[in-house]
């Protein structure tokens, strides 16, 4: 083989390479929107209140929304909090299925007691995770138990098996007698 096409295989072996760089898919919010995400009305008590005036008119993207459910779902397995929590109660925190905890189950509570914390075991997660993050998980908690969104449910699982998403059943036929 001659220098050339050495030089010519070499170089055509780099642009291959290079094409097979995967592509960004994270969807990135533009600064003032995240920011404005983090200007969570509390009330004293540090329950309930109201999300920040952009949520609403984002249109509640994390809780009816595919991607941002399954990034929730990545960051609650990748946090360990079914460690927890589990799916009927870790005996350490409250069960995240029935929507009947301490401090509600409305938006604004989950997202405040993930960001801050609270007493008796609740780690504050402000410093791990970006505001979106958060958003992403608190959609996530509410898509698990008794405020589930149907026709948001995750399109496919992350894992090598595929499965059908968590509120998408198979088809079950009883057996020929």
């Amino acid at each position: 083989m001659t220098a050339k096409a050495r030089a010519a295989t070499l170089i055509l072996l780099a642009l291959t390479l290079a094409a097979c760089k995967r592509e960004e898919r994270a969807t990135r919010l533009d600064p003032p929107v995240a920011e404005a995400l983090d200007k969570v009305a509390v009330l004293p008590v540090g329950i309930g209140g109201r999300p920040p005036e952009v949520y609403p008119a984002l249109g509640s993207p994390y809780r009816s929304n595919a991607y941002q459910l399954s990034q929730g779902k990545r960051l609650y397995e990748w946090f360990n909090c079914r460690g927890c929590h589990a799916d009927g109660g870790g005996n350490t925190g409250p069960a995240l299925l029935d929507g009947w905890w301490r401090y509600g189950p409305d938006a604004v509570s989950i997202f405040v007691s993930i960001r801050d914390g609270r007493p008796n075991g609740m780690p504050a997660f402000r410093d791990r995770l970006t505001t979106e993050q958060i958003w992403q998980l608190t959609g996530y908690i509410q898509s698990m138990g008794a405020t589930a969104i149907s026709v948001a449910a995750p399109s496919r699982s992350d894992r090598m098996q595929s499965r059908p998403a968590e509120n998408r059943a198979p088809a079950t036929f009883p057996a020929p007698r």
